[in-house]
């Protein structure tokens, strides 16, 4: 196996706790969108798959792997008197302001990684403003050598663009790269480029769900400088 040399982290559910992170936001855009009705604020969550009064999402919820363009396209036949592009700027705005509630400490972590020589990089279905918007608040924005969103000329996972770029940016072999992840866009999109694929269980998804698609599954992306340590180099 080769030597660990590159670190390509997904964003939500792996960096930042999907959960308390991403409930909040969906809250926040049933709220605006359903304009004071119930009935319909019930409706927009059901097709997010949200649970309004357990506060917790489904494991299919459209929100955990999806760009910010397909919810976009899911919700806008229910919305007539949206303009489409208005409505992605401000879903976007809205992320672009979240609460952001880090998965682990973030800032000592990769302070960590760097340390170590490895290159790292972000590779999200968020957009790729908000994206760069999160990590600079979590001021851990100088540590990455990479971020993509799904509007950065890539496309979205689990299309493998993103990994590419990330390889071409960095000049690494996929062999020697790590792709980070909480869902099954995250470790397809990884293996699909060739690269080792991690599962961490700080998004929705549950290790039964993920083993199958990754190399091994951490708890959280605290594991990670052990398991890079271990891997042998032949």
């Amino acid at each position: 196996m080769s030597a660990i040399r590159g670190l390509l982290f997904d964003k939500d559910g792996t960096l930042f706790d999907f959960r308390a992170t991403w409930g909040g936001w969906t809250r926040r855009v049933v709220a605006q969108l359903s304009e004071g009705s119930d009935d319909k604020a019930a409706f927009l969550a059901d097709l997010l798959g949200y649970d309004l009064a357990r506060g917790d999402f489904a494991p299919a919820s459209p929100v955990i792997a999806q760009t910010t363009l397909e919810i976009r396209d899911l919700l806008l036949p229910h919305l007539p008197t949206q303009d489409e592009a208005a409505l992605l700027v401000r879903m976007n705005q809205m992320a672009a302001e979240n609460d952001m509630v880090e998965a682990v400490a973030l800032v000592p972590l990769f302070t960590r990684f760097r340390a170590m020589g490895l290159k790292v990089g972000l590779a999200t279905n968020d957009a790729e403003e908000p994206a760069r918007t999160h990590l600079k608040r979590a001021s851990i924005d100088g540590l990455f050598d990479f971020v993509a969103g799904f509007d950065s000329g890539w496309g979205g996972k689990p299309a493998p663009g993103q990994m590419h770029a990330f390889l071409d940016h960095t000049g690494l072999a996929p062999a020697e790269v790590a792709m980070v992840g909480d869902s099954l866009h995250d470790l397809d999109a990884g293996r699909a480029a060739g690269m080792h694929t991690v599962a961490v269980l700080t998004g929705i998804a549950t290790a039964e769900d993920l083993a199958p698609h990754a190399d091994v599954v951490l708890r959280d992306i605290d594991e990670l400088p052990g398991w890079i340590s271990a891997q042998q180099v032949f």
